[in-house]
């Protein structure tokens, strides 16, 4: 009660999340468990003779985004609310999201997602706040200062859609930017901005894309400067001075190198439109934006070649290569002589074609720089960006992601949630460490049994919906084995499928003996360009055409590709899930969040040394988790040592004859050469070393099967597994970026509801 009229002084310090991707999934639900109203909601709407699952079920996914790094977006931008920061997501409103996927004859076949066919109703467009946005031109340099002139114009149209906290009548805002022609002439140019897919896994370096930055980014940034301006703090002081303040009352973050643009659009507008000087406005800059790094995958990495932004945004190359030439000097004067560290740390890369690296550029513009988990943020400074670490050790930080335990445990999965409340009390839902507490009933047998049946009726609901959607029919009481994520190599799908080929050469060798059942799921998408991820949909559609007829199997062993995977059937899966397959070489995932959503909702883990799973062992002991394979050491000794599958492929017989298998064309008779690209892949240019791994994962596997077959141990680890995933809450994540990133403070100060005078 202290706290309330605070507000009402000073507005407190604003977060802008800016974010290319916001992955959000269905609103209807997430709105109700919120609000509280979803009691209230299921008996009215089955007071009409509805049903109000089957109302959720007509809602489209908002598909804005290819998987983790726009799912985090939207896990923050619902914590953020929670813990009642003052937050804005900003993003484009793409009239496309990502594709569905169909699979025809086991291929993936794309088809356009039309989301807004039939209206969104959850968004408020907002003419009145409608935004010139410039591209082309050239550069005039005056006495009175810089002019970019004779630009083409777009106009941006901002969608607001409401994000409410949990249950603390705060609801923030996500603003996300449509092109509009101002005239007849550009209206090709504003159509194109809104009509492709957020990018896919590989940055393909294309002009679209390019345009599709600096559309979000300078809607964004003159919406951000009005803001400031229009609030009290904004300009009592003169001119000049006005924006000393902007850093204490603006933080960007920059989600990947996305919207990198952000740093030279906020130096053109104080330097050339408020006439701030160049120094002052590198401070401000710096102080206001800061960098999330994702990947360490160098194909991924953001390059634009200099002859793009030449064309597209002069002025911006210009505020580049004036601030990469202050960096350089800067370095130079520190390390006199180290040509070759200039080289490396250059904004811009020489070469046949030169490049902007765009991490450089926000590492260099950024007061702080942060991997996802402990083990990729130390990467990021032992090698991605090691020189970079060097110089200013003090910018780089750690954030572990998290996930949002409302979408994700809460409404997924409320069978769970019920029974965790019935033992601790409610608290969890907004303090996720509080799951600690299960751990005093990890021996007490009701609430073993509980576990075990809200699982049991988990997985019965997810097979009832396979069936009556895929026309799958699958045994409820084998294993649920699942790994869903985009389909990538260094995510090693393949690997699996080489455990399914296994198990299913030892079933057909020994039809008789005693066999834990299982049920494999794999789903996901592959980027439309990818066409060794293609190949591997292929591979298991094919495996599983296989197994699934073969009489001497039965229901021992299943192969399931999911298709479409999308946030609303990762609510459906993830509660049914027994065991979470998190298997990609050790350094290449940056985090994982899947990861975190199988633990929470009682799945255990098989995993190797990557990412989060790293932390998610230290946090529940690394006994509880099924680990296995090489540790990042080892793959760099391997590197050094030079990887040879033909050994282990000569060595390893089980191996050999899935491979052997494959290769033949015994999964494609039809087709007996399908696969020799990725078999060739395997043998001789592997750069996930997936046979490297292989032994020490089939025997990891019959460490899960010899657990199964005792439900009550098994039972007991997803326990112990549930009570130690609260660190793992993006109310965590928040929590540290607002404190060591921000420079705010949180508060769960519930504001009084607009019924109620404020005071």
């Amino acid at each position: 009660q202290e706290q309330a009229p605070r507000c009402l002084a000073l507005p407190p310090q604003r977060i802008y999340y800016l974010s290319l991707e916001f992955y959000m999934g269905r609103t209807l639900q997430n709105t109700m468990v919120n609000l509280g109203l979803q009691n209230a909601c299921d008996e009215a709407i089955y007071q009409l003779g509805l049903d109000l699952e089957e109302l959720e079920e007509i809602e489209e996914d908002a598909g804005l985004g290819n998987g983790g790094l726009g799912r985090l977006a939207a896990c923050f931008l619902d914590s953020m609310a929670t813990l009642g920061l003052a937050a804005y997501g900003y993003g484009i409103r793409y009239e496309f999201g990502i594709f569905n996927q169909k699979i025809v004859d086991g291929w993936q076949v794309e088809e356009a997602d039309d989301w807004l066919r039939y209206g969104n109703p959850w968004e408020k467009a907002r003419p009145e706040y409608m935004l010139p946005v410039h591209f082309y031109g050239r550069v005039d340099h005056t006495p009175e200062g810089v002019k970019w002139v004779d630009t083409q114009v777009v106009l941006a149209m901002p969608y607001d859609t409401p994000v409410p906290g949990y249950k603390n009548n705060t609801v923030n805002t996500m603003r996300l930017w449509s092109a509009k022609a101002p005239n007849d002439f550009n209206l090709q140019e504003s159509a194109a901005l809104m009509a492709v897919d957020p990018h896919l896994q590989f940055f393909e370096g294309k002009e679209l894309r390019l345009k599709q930055e600096y559309f979000v980014v300078a809607a964004t940034l003159q919406d951000i400067i009005r803001r400031f301006k229009s609030s009290k703090f904004g300009c009592r002081d003169p001119v000049r001075t006005c924006f000393e303040t902007f850093p204490d009352k603006v933080a960007i973050q920059l989600n990947d190198t996305h919207p990198a643009l952000s740093i030279p659009e906020l130096m053109r507008i104080l330097v050339d439109v408020e006439k701030v000087d160049w120094d002052k406005a590198w401070e401000i800059t710096k102080r206001t934006c800061a960098y999330t790094n994702h990947t360490v995958l160098p194909e991924a990495l953001e390059r634009w070649p200099v002859s793009m932004f030449e064309k597209l945004l002069p002025r911006h190359l210009e505020i580049i290569y004036a601030l990469n030439q202050m960096h350089l000097d800067r370095v130079a004067a520190l390390y006199p002589g180290d040509i070759d560290r200039l080289r490396r740390m250059s904004v811009i890369e020489e070469g046949d074609c030169k490049r902007i690296n765009m991490a450089h550029l926000c590492v260099i513009g950024s007061h702080a720089v942060n991997g996802v988990a402990r083990i990729h943020s130390d990467i990021v400074k032992n090698s991605v960006f090691k020189d970079f670490y060097e110089l200013e050790p003090e910018k780089f930080q750690n954030k572990t992601n998290g996930i949002t335990p409302r979408r994700w445990l809460l409404l997924c999965n409320p069978g769970l949630a019920d029974i965790i409340a019935e033992k601790i009390g409610e608290g969890f839902i907004t303090d996720l460490s509080q799951l600690k507490k299960l751990l005093d009933f990890i021996n007490n047998e009701t609430f073993i049994r509980d576990v075990a049946k809200v699982k049991q009726e988990n997985k019965l609901k997810f097979a009832a919906y396979l069936e009556e959607h895929y026309k799958v029919k699958i045994n409820p009481s084998s294993m649920f084995d699942v790994q869903v994520k985009r389909i990538h190599e260094y995510k090693r799908q393949l690997l699996n499928c080489l455990h399914a080929i296994t198990l299913y050469n030892r079933i057909r060798s020994d039809p008789s003996k005693s066999f834990v059942p299982r049920t494999i799921m794999i789903g996901g998408k592959a980027a439309p360009g990818y066409h060794m991820a293609k190949m591997i949909i292929k591979l298991i559609t094919s495996i599983g055409e296989v197994i699934n007829n073969d009489p001497y199997v039965g229901d021992r062993l299943k192969v399931i590709f999911l298709e479409n995977y999308r946030v609303s059937l990762a609510e459906k899966v993830i509660p049914a899930a027994d065991l979470s397959q998190q298997i990609s070489t050790a350094g290449t995932e940056a985090s994982g969040t899947g990861n975190m959503k199988f633990m929470v909702n009682g799945a255990l883990t098989i995993g190797t040394m990557d990412g989060a799973n790293v932390e998610m062992a230290e946090e529940a002991d690394e006994e509880n988790l099924f680990i296995f394979g090489m540790r990042v050491e080892d793959v760099e000794a391997l590197d050094r040592q030079g990887y040879n599958a033909q050994e282990y492929y000569e060595r390893l017989p089980e191996l050999r004859q899935a491979i052997d298998q494959i290769s033949s064309g015994f999964f494609s008779p039809r087709d007996p050469g399908c696969f020799r690209d990725v078999v060739n892949m395997l043998m001789y240019h592997d750069r996930f070393k997936v046979f490297a791994d292989y032994e020490a994962y089939i025997k990891c596997q019959g460490q899960v099967d010899q657990l199964f077959m005792n439900p009550r141990e098994w039972t007991k680890k997803v326990i112990r597994n549930i009570a130690c995933s609260g660190k793992f809450s993006s109310d965590r994540t928040i929590m540290e970026y607002a404190q060591e990133i921000w420079g705010v403070e949180p508060s769960a100060t519930k504001i009084p509801p607009p019924n109620l005078p404020r005071d």
